[in-house]
C-alpha cells in the first residue's frame, strides 16, 4: 500500500475519531483559534518519530544530525505536518469563533490536493520546492475549518443565503471528487468561498422562510398542505335580508344552543340565574327619610320632549368657511355633538351641544349642588346607575321643594341633568364619555382644549376648556378615587381603570406636567369587537378568520404583534370567542380589557403596591405563576414585556394554549425582542409558538384602516444555522388591499394528520366556516354573546347549522 494512501487512511480516520469522540471538539473552548495556529507548528504527538526542523527553500535530502538517519522526504513531511496539524488544531481548538478569511484555501482541501499529488508522484522522483506563502496561507484559514466543525453559540447564525457545508465527512468527499475529476499535474484547483456575515454581509434576524430553504425544508419539517382552497366571496349587494329583527334570527339556534348547558353544574348555575331566591323586600332609600318628601298634591310633572320641547337648541348660525359635517346624538334628548370643517385651516372640530342654564338656573344649580354635598350620603356601588339615578333626582326635588321654588318641566330637567353629570356622570366630559365613536380623550392642562381621538375624522379639538385648575385637580381626584386609586402631591402620577373598563392615566398639579393636570382615557368598548366585525372592516378575510377558528379550537398558541393602536387586543378578543364553551380560560392583565362569554372563565389583573417598598405588589408575573397552577386549557395575556414572557413560553412547552399580544413590527423584531433583556426568552423555547399575527395600522385613501399584515406559522428551528424557520400563510397586499392565501400550510397539514381528515374533508371544512361566518355578516349578527350563540352551536351540531346557514345564503336547496 503507498504512503500517500496510508496518509489519506490516516486523516479520514483521525477526523472521524474526532467527530465521534464525546466532547472532543469543545475539549479546547478556552483557547482561541488564533492562539493554538501560529507560525510554529504544533507539538508533535509523542507516539511518532517526526522531529521538528525548518524546511529549506529547496527540498533536499536530509539527515538527522543526532541520530544519522535518512528522514522523511519533502513531500512525506510536509503532509504528515499538514495532517497532525491540522488534527491536533481541531482537537485543542473546538468550537474557537476566530472569523475565517475569504477567499482562503482551505487546509483540508490543500492537503487532499497534495495528497493527490504525491499519488502522481510516487511512480516518477520530483523535487519540489516548499512554498511558504502557500504554508501561510494554509495555517490562516485553519480557524475557518475550525469553525466550520462546530461554531459557537455566541457567535451569530449565517444568513439564510450563505450556508455552508453540513459536515466534514460531506465536505472530504465533495473535495475528493473535485480533486480526481480535474486535470493532474495543472496545478488550478477550485476552492469554495463560504461568505461569514460577520465580516460585512448581512447580519442575521435569526428567522428564515420556507421558501429560501428551498429542498432543504423538506429534510427539515414535516409535510405541508400544498392544495388550493377556495375563498367565499359573496357580493354584498345581492342578499338583501331583514336586518331589524336579530334576536328572531339568533333564538332559531336555541335548541343547538342549550345542548351546551347540558352538564349538571352548568344546569344548576343557570337554574340559579333563571330563579333567583327569593329575598324579603328592605327599603333601598331609607336616607331619604330625613328629606321632607313632597306631598301627594305635590307630585313633580316628569319632563315629556313631545310635550315640553326639546332641551337643546340644534339650530347652527352659519360662519363664513365653516360647515357642519355631522350632527349625531350622544345621549339623547340630553346632549349632542356637531362636527364641523373649517376650510380656511382645513380642520375638524368636535362641538359638544347641551342644555344651557340662565343664570337664575345655574344659581339654584351650585345652591343644590353645595345642598347635597353636605346632606346626601349614599354609596353608588351598592345600587344599580338607575336606583341610583333615582336616588339623586329625588333628592334633588326634595330641595327645590324646601326653597319653595316652582320650576317648569323643561327648565328642572335642564337642572336635574347638570346634577346627574356631575354626581354620577364624567363632569365635562360626559357627553364625550358616551359618544361610542371616540377612542381617546386626551386633557393636557388648564385652559388647553380637551381633544378626541374619533374614528372617522381622527384627531379633534372640542369645545370644551378647564379653565379653572381647581376644577380640574378636583376632577382628577375624582377619578382617582372612583377607580380605587389614591394620587396626591406626594405621588402625583396614576395609572388606574375606570368603572366602564376605560384605561386612564392621570397626573396631579404642575409637579410633573407644567400646565396643571392632566388625564388621558382610552375608552374601552362596551360590546367587545367579534370576528363578524373583523371580517366587516376587511381587519381579515373570512378565510384568515376560518383558518384562526380552526387553529384556536384545535390548540395552537398565538402572539398578536404590531403597533400602538393597530388592533392587537381587539383581534384577540375577537378570536377568544372561537374557544371551546366550556374550557377553562385564565386572563392576564394590566387593566381589565378583555370580555369573553365563555362560564369557567377567571379574569385576573395586576394590583399596584401599598406601601413605598413596594409590599402587596401583584405583578404579571405572579399572576402567570399563579395562573398555572389553576390548571387553566387556555391562557390570554393582555401583553408581555417582561420576565412573564420565559414562564409563558414554558407554559407553551408543557402544553398549555396561550394567546397574548406584544409590540413589534415583524416576526424578526418580535424574535429580537424576545430574546433580549428585560423578556430574555432562549430561542429553541421559540418553537413552542405556534402562530404569530402581525398588526398594522395603515392608510388607504386618506382613510385610517387596521390590517392583518401577515399571518405567520412558527414551525421549527434550523438545525444548522439556529435560525427560526417560518411559512407565510396569509399576506395583505396594499396596492389591491386584498389579504391572499399563500397556498401552503404546516398547521393544517396537522390537523388533517390529527383529526383524520383529507384533503377534500378540509376543504370543505373551511368552507362551511366562511360560510357561517359570511352569513353572520350578512345578517349583522355582530353583538358578542350572539356571536358566541351561533359558534357554540357549530361545535355542537354544524351539520344543522351548515344546513340552516346555506339555506339562507343559496335558496331551499341548501347548496352553493
Amino acid at each position: 500500500m503507498s504512503t500517500g494512501e496510508d496518509e489519506e487512511r490516516e486523516l479520514i480516520a483521525a477526523v472521524r475519531n474526532l467527530l465521534t469522540q464525546p466532547g472532543g471538539l469543545e475539549a479546547g473552548k478556552e483557547k482561541s483559534a488564533a492562539e493554538s495556529v501560529g507560525t510554529d507548528l504544533p507539538p508533535p504527538s509523542p507516539e511518532e518519530d517526526v522531529r521538528e526542523e525548518t524546511v529549506p527553500e529547496v527540498a533536499a535530502p536530509v539527515t538527522d544530525e543526532k541520530n544519522e538517519q535518512p528522514e522523511q522526504s519533502p513531500v512525506q513531511a510536509q503532509k504528515g505536518a499538514g495532517i497532525r496539524s491540522f488534527i491536533e488544531t481541531v482537537a485543542r481548538s473546538g468550537d474557537a469563533a476566530e472569523p475565517r478569511v475569504p477567499g482562503g484555501k482551505d487546509p483540508v482541501r490543500a492537503l487532499l490536493n497534495r495528497i493527490g499529488r504525491g499519488k502522481e508522484g510516487a511512480s516518477t522522483p520530483t523535487v519540489e520546492t516548499h512554498d511558504v506563502r502557500a504554508e501561510a496561507e494554509m495555517s490562516a484559514d485553519l480557524p475557518a475549518a475550525v469553525e466550520d466543525f462546530g461554531p459557537e453559540a455566541d457567535v451569530p447564525a449565517p444568513s439564510p443565503r450563505h450556508h455552508g457545508p453540513a459536515g466534514i465527512l460531506d465536505r472530504m468527499k465533495g473535495w475528493r471528487e473535485d480533486t480526481e475529476s480535474s486535470t493532474p499535474g495543472s496545478g488550478s484547483h477550485i476552492v469554495e468561498e463560504v461568505d461569514d456575515p460577520g465580516l460585512g454581509g448581512e447580519v442575521s434576524d435569526g428567522v428564515v422562510t420556507v421558501d429560501e430553504l428551498g429542498n432543504l425544508a423538506d429534510l427539515i419539517l414535516p409535510k405541508s398542505a400544498t392544495f388550493t382552497i377556495d375563498e367565499l366571496n359573496i357580493n354584498r349587494n345581492e342578499h338583501s335580508f331583514d336586518f331589524v329583527d336579530n334576536a328572531r334570527v339568533v333564538s332559531e339556534f336555541d335548541d343547538i344552543f342549550s345542548q351546551s348547558l347540558s352538564s349538571a353544574s352548568l344546569a344548576a348555575a343557570a337554574a340559579q340565574v333563571a330563579t333567583p331566591v327569593e329575598e324579603v323586600p328592605q327599603p333601598r332609600f331609607g336616607f331619604l327619610k330625613m328629606f321632607q318628601v313632597p306631598k301627594v298634591g305635590a307630585v313633580v310633572e316628569e319632563y315629556n320632549p313631545t310635550l315640553h320641547g326639546p332641551l337643546v337648541d340644534l339650530a347652527m348660525r352659519p360662519s363664513p368657511g365653516i360647515e357642519e359635517i355631522e350632527l349625531y346624538p350622544v345621549n339623547e334628548p340630553y346632549a349632542y355633538v356637531r362636527v364641523t370643517y373649517d376650510s380656511t385651516t382645513h380642520e375638524y372640530t368636535y362641538h359638544v351641544i347641551e342644555p344651557m342654564l340662565t343664570p337664575g338656573e345655574r344659581e339654584l344649580f351650585l345652591e343644590i349642588k353645595e345642598r347635597l354635598f353636605e346632606t346626601l350620603c349614599i354609596t353608588s356601588r351598592d345600587l344599580t346607575h338607575d336606583e341610583a339615578r333615582k336616588a339623586l333626582r329625588d333628592a334633588a326635588n326634595v330641595i327645590i321643594a324646601d326653597y319653595g321654588i316652582r320650576l317648569d318641566p323643561l327648565g328642572r330637567e335642564k337642572i336635574l341633568y347638570h346634577v346627574e353629570k356631575e354626581f354620577l356622570g364624567d363632569g365635562l366630559i360626559d357627553p364625550v364619555m358616551h359618544d361610542k365613536y371616540i377612542e381617546d380623550i386626551s386633557c393636557d392642562g388648564v385652559g388647553s382644549a380637551i381633544f378626541v381621538y374619533h374614528t372617522t375624522y381622527e384627531s379633534m379639538k372640542t369645545t370644551l376648556v378647564y379653565q379653572d385648575h381647581v376644577a380640574l385637580d378636583s376632577f382628577v381626584t375624582k377619578l382617582a378615587q372612583r377607580a380605587g386609586k389614591y394620587i396626591s402631591i406626594a405621588e402625583p402620577m396614576l395609572d388606574a381603570t375606570m368603572s366602564d373598563g376605560s384605561r386612564i392615566q392621570m397626573t396631579l398639579g404642575a409637579e410633573v406636567t407644567a400646565h396643571g393636570s392632566t388625564f388621558t382615557i382610552r375608552k374601552f368598548r362596551e360590546e367587545p369587537i367579534t370576528p363578524t366585525d373583523l371580517i366587516e372592516w376587511h381587519t381579515f378575510s373570512p378565510l384568515g378568520i376560518a383558518f384562526i377558528w380552526l387553529a384556536v379550537e384545535n390548540a395552537k398558541s398565538c402572539i398578536f404583534a404590531g403597533g400602538t393602536a393597530s388592533g392587537k387586543t381587539t383581534t384577540l378578543n375577537a378570536i377568544s370567542l372561537f374557544i371551546p364553551p366550556l374550557a377553562k380560560i385564565v386572563t392576564l392583565e394590566d387593566t381589565r380589557e378583555l370580555k369573553l362569554p365563555h362560564p369557567n372563565w377567571i379574569p385576573s389583573i395586576t394590583r399596584d403596591s401599598f406601601s413605598q417598598d413596594g409590599r402587596g405588589e401583584i405583578d404579571m408575573y405572579e399572576l402567570l405563576r399563579a395562573a398555572l397552577r389553576q390548571r387553566p386549557e387556555y391562557i390570554l395575556v393582555g401583553e408581555v414585556r417582561g420576565k412573564e414572557a420565559l414562564t409563558l413560553f414554558q407554559a407553551m412547552s408543557t402544553g398549555h394554549v396561550t394567546y397574548a399580544t406584544m409590540h413589534a413590527d415583524s416576526v424578526a423584531s418580535a424574535v429580537h425582542r424576545l430574546e433580549n433583556p428585560p423578556i430574555d426568552v432562549p430561542r429553541n423555547m421559540l418553537s413552542a409558538l405556534n402562530l404569530m399575527s402581525i398588526q398594522v395600522q395603515a392608510r388607504i385613501g386618506g382613510q385610517r384602516i387596521r390590517r392583518n399584515k401577515q399571518l405567520i406559522e412558527i414551525l421549527d428551528i434550523d438545525p444548522r444555522t439556529n435560525e427560526l424557520i417560518t411559512n407565510e400563510v396569509f399576506r395583505w397586499h396594499p396596492a389591491t388591499d386584498e389579504i391572499r392565501y399563500s397556498g401552503k400550510s404546516y398547521i393544517l397539514e396537522q390537523i388533517m394528520e390529527d383529526r383524520g381528515w383529507s384533503e377534500e374533508r378540509m376543504r370543505e371544512e373551511l368552507k362551511r366556516r366562511q360560510e357561517v361566518l359570511e352569513w353572520m355578516r350578512i345578517k349583522k349578527i355582530r353583538y358578542f354573546k350572539d356571536v358566541s350563540k351561533i359558534l357554540v352551536s357549530y361545535f355542537r351540531d354544524p351539520e344543522t347549522v351548515v344546513q340552516r346557514v346555506r339555506a339562507d345564503l343559496y335558496g331551499e336547496g341548501g347548496s352553493a
